[in-house]
């Protein structure tokens, strides 16, 4: 069977290009089409007006599609996650200049640098404008999430611009904006222009983070159970190899060409093997577990994750709290999904579908289907956990520290 994905030209895309040009796909009776696109909302129009059947989506873009916050209304459901982490913050050499002089003790300490840069903000030239792909990204609410720790109301003290992921290297060289956060390759690209240096990366926010998610109208997948499974398995295994090192420089040969992310490979090694130059010319810099692909069950849909979205939107007054909502929310992560279509290929997974946020500090072991899972460290950098069935109780915490 024919699917067409949408995607955009970003590192965590790997597994989507990896499937079709690897033959995963193929060998799982689909022929996996890869539509690309410059921008978060073009792949969302292209799934929710049914121009595709499924596309590479921001995890809390697919929550908000289907909770009608972002243009047109659409049920989406989201069975298999593309990757944890792979992003970054990056800002221009005179703004991190006013951070701590030392960049690799930058990203080693998320909460001093967090402070570090509210205090720039007031000694700037002009309130910073920080770039984000999306209002519904990840990545924007991390960076809401690690700046309201340190006092700065990113609604207020900064002005956040939304802009396609490509356009971010050329806006800040261009001064345009003053840093931006946003998937690889682009933070590495910025570093090796010499236009920006990476002080912050969304694994060190909060470590094994959600970021990209294969996500389908929910009607299109109800109705075509097997086409969907056999996608998810194409993909699992297209993850595996992605996680694999001894593909690493093959990796990046494949996501360099011209119908993938069209960046030369040089620019795509650093995060593919977690040692990223942090300045032009400066030391590469290992950051543990900066983009995750397979390995500790990556691909499996925590609806907790879900549910960590939905506290955030909640809390930004992006939508209004409620159980209706809360169960929207929950219901776009399909765990039921994933087990159905990988249940009998011998998979490891989970054997729940939820999990406190933030608890693992250390390898741990859980229960499991298909043998043994260890998960590793999903630390957020502030210590907080996130308790999916608490989640007034969370947003309260928050609340409390503001007063």
């Amino acid at each position: 069977m024919r699917i067409a994905v949408a995607f955009l030209p970003l590192t965590d895309a790997a597994p989507l290009i990896v499937a079709r040009e690897r033959g995963f796909a193929a060998e799982q009776g689909i022929d996996l089409t890869l539509v690309r696109e410059s921008s978060w909302a073009s792949v969302r129009d292209r799934l929710v007006y049914r121009q595709v059947r499924a596309a590479h989506m921001l995890a809390p873009l697919a929550v908000a599609v289907s909770l009608g916050l972002s243009q047109h209304q659409a049920a989406l459901v989201a069975p298999f996650k593309l990757n944890a982490n792979g992003n970054a913050l990056t800002v221009a050499p005179d703004f991190a200049a006013a951070l701590d002089p030392d960049p690799a003790a930058r990203i080693a300490d998320p909460v001093a640098t967090a402070h570090d840069f509210a205090a720039a903000i007031g000694l700037y030239r002009r309130k910073p404008v920080i770039g984000v792909v999306h209002r519904f990204s990840s990545h924007a609410l991390m960076l809401r999430y690690w700046l309201a720790h340190a006092g700065v109301d990113p609604d207020r003290d900064i002005a956040l611009r939304v802009l396609p992921p490509s356009l971010m290297v050329e806006a800040l060289g261009g001064g345009e904006i003053d840093g931006f956060i946003a998937g690889e390759p682009w933070s590495s690209v910025a570093v090796a222009r010499g236009v920006g240096e990476i002080v912050a990366t969304g694994a060190g926010i909060w470590r094994r983070g959600v970021e990209k998610m294969l996500a389908f109208r929910e009607d299109w997948a109800e109705a075509n159970p097997g086409p969907v499974d056999a996608l998810l398995r194409a993909l699992d295994r297209a993850s595996a190899w992605c996680d694999d090192p001894a593909n690493r420089d093959e990796l990046a040969a494949l996501l360099a060409r011209a119908d993938g992310l069209d960046q030369p490979p040089e620019y795509l090694l650093p995060a593919l093997g977690g040692c990223v130059p942090l300045t032009q010319g400066g030391q590469p810099v290992a950051v543990p577990d900066f983009l995750l692909f397979h390995r500790e069950a990556t691909g499996f849909p925590w609806r907790s994750q879900a549910l960590w979205i939905y506290s955030q939107l909640v809390r930004w007054r992006m939508v209004e709290a409620s159980e209706a909502n809360e169960r929207a929310a929950a219901a776009v992560f399909r765990s039921d999904i994933y087990r159905r279509a990988l249940g009998a290929s011998g998979a490891v997974m989970p054997g729940a579908s939820m999990k406190l946020e933030g608890a693992v500090t250390a390898p741990h072991g859980v229960g499991a289907h298909g043998g043994r899972l260890t998960l590793g460290p999903d630390r957020f950098f502030d210590g907080r956990v996130f308790d999916p069935e608490a989640i007034g109780q969370y947003l309260a915490g928050f609340a409390a520290r503001a007063t």
